[in-house]
């Protein structure tokens, strides 16, 4: 039986984001993957909880904090062995499910699944030379330093993120969740997340 996957998204006044995030999350519970999706939100007063609600997710009342947000997504996150964190922008582009599936199977049958996450490549909508400029950026601030962006998404074992001791408070939570996984522990995933513009976390703020 494949591994499960959780995936938390903080939110706050992402109505209009969350949309395109949702829709492209549906080949993966098609695929019997992702077994509940968390919105983690932080006081948002637009209808992102209305969008939550007929998109079947689980809705998260939490501190605006960003670190706490993403901790009790986590902790909300009842169904899935795997945690997939995802900005409220992030919109995984097809054939993500199948890439995602096999990392699961191998580092599963090699029993790493407390030694080992991944994260996708980062992608901009749009035409010209900035959006092509901060794709190479985000992809050489990965091979240079071993961390990706937090736009680039986390999938993260509960097993691991639990023994990392989980996003701690504060604005930086996730890049200090990533410094703590280290260079090694990091695989690069060749499937995209794609974003509308350069904002990712920082519009769950």
């Amino acid at each position: 039986m494949p591994a499960l996957i959780s995936v938390v998204i903080p939110t706050l006044d992402s109505e209009r984001q969350i949309v395109p995030t949702l829709s492209a999350l549906v080949s993966g519970a098609a695929a019997g993957i992702v077994r509940d999706v968390v919105l983690a939100d932080g006081g948002s007063k637009d209808e992102t909880e209305a969008v939550a609600d007929a998109a079947g997710c689980v809705f998260v009342q939490a501190d605006s904090d960003l670190g706490a947000r993403l901790r009790a997504g986590a902790q909300a996150a009842a169904r899935g062995e795997w945690l997939l964190f995802l900005g409220p922008d992030g919109m995984l582009e097809e054939g993500w499910t199948r890439e995602v599936r096999k990392f699961l199977d191998t580092v599963g049958r090699a029993g790493h699944a407390d030694r080992r996450a991944a994260t996708f490549r980062l992608a901009y909508e749009g035409f010209g030379m900035k959006p092509r400029f901060a794709e190479a950026a985000a992809s050489a601030r990965l091979v240079l330093t071993g961390r990706p962006r937090a736009e680039q998404g986390l999938l993260i074992s509960k097993l691991l993120y639990q023994k990392l001791g989980g996003h701690q408070n504060g604005a930086n939570a996730h890049k200090r969740l990533l410094a703590k996984l280290g260079r090694m522990r990091i695989v690069k995933l060749r499937s995209r997340v794609l974003l509308a513009g350069d904002e990712g976390f920082g519009s769950a703020l």
